[in-house]
């Protein structure tokens, strides 16, 4: 997960692709509108390669795996 990083100093401490100020919400947000990969690297952020999206979707899950849901059960 190099190519994702967290730091303080960029957009609040929210994930970013590492190396540029692209938050990974951003990119997710174009992949669930069916965006091609290569249409968001041409039209929307020319400095990301392929691995850069694969790394945010990859970060998505590990983040969804990690998540604890607690449920109550109701009488």
């Amino acid at each position: 997960m190099n190519r994702i990083q967290v730091s303080p100093n960029i957009h609040f401490g929210k994930p970013c692709v590492a190396g540029t100020r692209v938050p990974v919400p951003a990119v997710l947000e174009l992949v669930r509108e069916a965006i091609p990969f290569d249409v968001i690297i041409r039209d929307y952020y020319p400095d990301l390669e392929l691995e850069d999206i694969k790394a945010c979707i990859q970060y998505a899950i590990e983040v969804v795996q990690t998540e604890d849901i607690h449920l109550s059960v109701v009488s």
